[in-house]
Parts: C-alpha cells; structure tokens; sequence
C-alpha cells in the first residue's frame, strides 16, 4: 500500500497546474525586448559597480594605510562565500552632490550567511566621509533594522564612523527616522530576543558611541576609539589634555571600563571571531511557513528578458513572467474566469508556499451583470478583480501562506460605470485585507506602480516585509503622460488668465520639459536612492530575491491574530 507522501505526488501529478508558455523566442518582438532589457541590466550594473567603489581608491588607500580593511572587504571576509544579498545600495544615489555625494549613504547592508546562518549586516563605509551619518545613513540603517526587527535576523555591526554629518545634522539628530532611532531600535531588538553583535573596527564617537554598547556582544580592535567626545573637544570643553588611546582605546575600554567584551588585535582576528561566537547560537523555534525541497521553473529565467514589455501598446502576459518564478512552473489560479485583471493564485518559490496577488497585462473580455460582453484594460484594477483579490488575500492570511504581489498597475478604473459599480467600495475592501495582513508580504515592482493602485498591491506604505523593483519599475501617482498632460493644462490656464497664450512649439516644449522631470522621479533609482525600494534586481534574478526575502521570514515564528476589522460590503 502507498505511504501518504506517495498518494500526495501522484495526485498532485494528476493536477493540471502547470503554466503553458507561447513565447516565441525567434520572434522580432522577443529580440526587441531582450535588447531593451539586456541594456537598461547593462547600465544599471555599471552604476553599482561605480557606487561600489565608495570613496574611491584615495580614500580605499587610506583605509589600508591606516591597517583596516574597506567595509566591502570586511564583509567578504565575514561571509561564508557568495551569499551577500546587498539592500540598499542606491542610497542617497545623485543625493548631497554639494557635499561630494554619498555612494550608497556611506553604510552598507544586506543579508549574510555566517557558519549557514542568516543575519542582517550593517556596516560603515568609512571611505565615504569617514562614515559620517548623512540623513540617509539613517534611514538606511533603521531599514535594515526594520527589517531585522520584522523577520527576527540576528545582526551584526561593523562599526567605522565619525558620527553625524555635522553640515547636515538638523536632519540627522531629532526625528523618529533619524540618527536617535537606530539605539532605540537596538534596545528593541535586544528585548525581541534578536542576537545583536557589534565590532568597532575604526572610531565610534559622540552619540554613535550607543549602538555598540548597547549590543549584545560587543569587540573592538586595536588602534580604534570610542569615546563620547574626542580629544579636541575633551580640551575645549574641560580643558583636560589626553591621547585618544588613553581616552577610548581598546586597551583601556578592556582592561579599566569594561566596555568591551572582546579585544582583537586587527579586523582580522576581529571578524574571525565574530565568525567563531555566531557559529555556537543555538536554533530558535521555526515559523509556520510550510517548505518542501524546491523545483526548478519548467522554462528558462532568461526569456522573461523577451517576454516583458513595456509598452502600453503591446501587453504582455503576467503568466509567462509567473512561470519562470514558481516551483514546476505549477500555478493553482484562484477564481481564472472572475476579475481577469489581477490574477491570483498559489504555488511556490524555493519550495515555500506562497499566494501570488499579479497584475494581468491582457486586456480581458468580461460579462457584466446585464449580460453585455465588455473590454476590460490589462494592468487596470476593476470592482470584480479588487473583490477576488481581498477574498484571496483574507484567505491566505486564514491559511498562513505568505503572500508575494507583482506590481504593473496603471491604477482603479474610473468613469461612471465603475463608480456604479462600487469601485471604491471594492478597493477599499483590497486595501483593508492588505493592511491587515499578518503573514509576510513580499512585493516585486516588474512595470508600473501608479496611484491607489499601488497602496492595493502593497505598496511601501502597507509594511511588505521587502520590496524588490526591476529596472523597468516606474513608481508615482500617475504615469509620466497623464501628469504631464494634467500639469501642463494647469499651466496653460494659469497663463490664460494672466493674458498669455502659448503656441503649439511653446507647449509641446512644456510638455516634455514636464514629462523630463516627472520621468526622472518615477525611475526605479530615484525611488531607490530614497529607499522606497530594497534593492532593484535583476529580472532574471526575481525567484532568488524572493526565496532570499522568504528564508527571512522564515526567522520570525510569530504569527499576530488576523483581523480585518469592519469591511465594506
């Protein structure tokens, strides 16, 4: 008699789940497309490459010159091999350019494996302003803490700072996302039970002083200081002459202070035994979040380079997307002839189980309640597609399956008969399932991510655990035309009433010296460069970043009640 497993397979064998494709990879459309995309991939990993370098080679000398590895070395060194995830690293990207810029905020982080174990890095990169706090460095910092805090990931601090940027430090000291909140956060997280370790491997000063102190483990190397205020200002303030060893050397903070509970004689020894403490934690309860032994996709990662389209002109199928993302392929689509807009559906990803919540880009024909066969837009949320998707996300919740959305939204339908419909009605009872859900979200920006329509798909506001953006993301209240159209017309009218009337030339001018600008800030980088976006990935990429963000979650068992509260209806 077959064992359970076995009836399990072969049933499942039986079930017709899994997702044709009819791409076609010789056709000109294809190429065309894997052109476009192979490009915009080309001078996106051009950018990392330069905001990677940090400070640049002076300043990775210097580094070097003074015996201390750059952050980017540090981290390799601590990491087993190949398996950084960086986030964040277009941070304050074509920000502070009066100040010399800041290539990615001047602080590193991303998920590591320690000894195989998942943990949050956040480390200085003093080659940028001596790793001085820019209004970014914190925010950078606290959302990597946010993360940590959401999925319970161990973290550990490589600390190599001057402090605040002191030119900018009206925007660093005081707010709830500023430079005070990453200690809070540390006694936070150290209440939550999350493993905290901290190494001063350069110098910690002023205020910048609490984070390591207020870790659970915290080291420190030769050569580096930390003191609440340096020498220079110790003579100023008190008139008291000291060495900056004798004042908050590792020497004196091991043998006197007993502030630190690990003295090593250089970054090398020090990441080594970082690397020595994390291997003996012990294991913490596992979530809920079923796994099997994850399948590869039935069709190649590198044809969604073909299949994706950005041109409102030529919608594309989400489903081809989907199949080379899920496990086998196999997508078990909830209500397929109901709300054609939005697909929803289970499968899985590196062998978790998840509900995917996609925006369809086909346009679809629909029945409506007469009996009349209409057109509905891909990419367009209708009453019918909203109603699906917060029945589907409500049911995910109840069933503890994590939920991953993909973002090409233009928005809501509007007009009359959509209104009559109870479009508001409808999505407001998507966004209140959003807002409410308490298993993982995981969002993924593949096109366009435009108004209420983004907040429905979770967007950045509606706390996903990650948010992932292909450089073909753009990300505003409406598309670059419809607000350029709709600024310009305000224009126009302003001018009118002043007595002026513009020419065709002299509009059109206007036109796409507004669309320019509003292209600009709907480019994934800009949302990037503010954080908006974790990390902005490669599309061939897409099944990794999510499996990445999943084995995040995966840290945290627990699980709040789900409530939706009072729903319309």
């Amino acid at each position: 008699m077959a064992d359970r497993s076995e009836i399990s397979e072969a049933n499942s064998a039986a079930l017709d789940n899994v997702l044709t494709t009819k791409a076609d990879p010789t056709s000109a459309r294809f190429e065309a497309n894997m052109r476009f995309l192979a490009d915009l991939m080309s001078q996106v990993r051009n950018e990392e490459e330069t905001i990677s370098e940090g400070g640049g080679q002076k300043a990775i000398d210097s580094q070097h010159g003074k015996g201390r590895l750059t952050a980017r070395e540090r981290i390799e060194r601590l990491t087993d091999p190949e398996t950084f995830f960086e986030l964040g690293l277009y941070a304050a990207h074509r920000m502070y350019e009066e100040w010399g810029g800041a290539p990615a905020a001047g602080v590193i982080t991303g998920l590591g494996r320690i000894h195989t174990r998942l943990v949050m890095i956040i480390a200085n990169d003093a080659t940028v302003k001596a790793g001085a706090f820019f209004p970014m460095t914190s925010k950078k910092v606290i959302r990597a803490q946010n993360i940590a805090i959401d999925n319970r990931i161990p973290t550990i601090y490589l600390v190599d700072s001057a402090g605040v940027f002191l030119p900018l430090q009206e925007d660093v000291f005081p707010d709830t996302d500023d430079f005070g909140r990453v200690f809070r956060n540390n006694a936070v997280m150290s209440a939550l039970g999350i493993p905290q370790i901290a190494a001063i491997m350069g110098m910690c000063v002023a205020g910048g002083g609490y984070l390591p102190v207020m870790c659970d483990n915290l080291l420190m190397t030769d050569g580096s200081g930390l003191f609440l205020a340096g020498p220079a200002l110790v003579q100023a303030a008190i008139g008291q002459k000291v060495s900056a060893e004798e004042l908050g050397g590792a020497a004196m903070h091991s043998a006197i202070s007993g502030t630190i509970d690990f003295r090593e004689p250089n970054d090398e020894a020090c990441i080594g035994r970082i690397r020595s403490i994390v291997e003996k934690w012990g294991y913490r309860r596992l979530s809920p979040w079923d796994r099997k032994k994850p399948v590869e996709p039935a069709y190649s990662a590198e044809e969604i380079y073909g299949i994706y389209d950005s041109s409102p002109a030529r919608p594309y199928d989400m489903k081809e997307i989907l199949a080379r993302v899920l496990d086998g392929s196999r997508f078990d689509e909830y209500k397929p002839e109901y709300g054609k807009t939005l697909l929803c559906g289970y499968g899985r990803i590196g062998g978790f189980a998840v509900g995917v919540v996609a925006n369809q880009k086909l346009h679809a024909q629909q029945t409506d309640h007469e009996g009349r066969k209409i057109m509905e837009f891909g990419g367009v949320i209708y009453t019918e597609s909203a109603e699906k998707a917060a029945r589907f996300i409500m049911d995910c919740n109840q069933n503890l399956i994590p939920l991953v959305f993909f973002h090409d939204v233009n928005g809501f339908m509007v007009g009359r008969d959509a209104e009559w419909s109870g479009i508001i009605k409808a999505g407001a009872k998507m966004v209140n399932a959003v807002s409410n859900s308490v298993v993982p979200k995981i969002a993924v920006i593949v096109g366009g991510s435009f108004g209420a329509g983004h907040y429905a798909m979770c967007g950045k506001a509606y706390d996903p655990r990650f948010v992932f953006a292909w450089p073909t993301a753009r990300y505003a209240v409406m598309s670059g035309d419809s607000a350029a159209g709709t600024l310009v017309e305000i224009k126009v009218k302003q001018l009118e009433r002043g007595g002026k009337k513009l020419s065709e030339d002299e509009r059109k001018e206007l036109y796409e010296s507004v669309k320019r600008t509003y292209d600009e800030q709907t480019d994934p980088r800009y949302g990037a460069a503010r954080l908006w976006i974790d990390k902005i990935i490669d599309p061939m990429e897409t099944r990794e970043a999510i499996t990445q963000a999943l084995e995040a979650a995966a840290l945290n068992p627990d699980v709040p009640e789900f409530k939706v509260g009072v729903l319309q209806t």
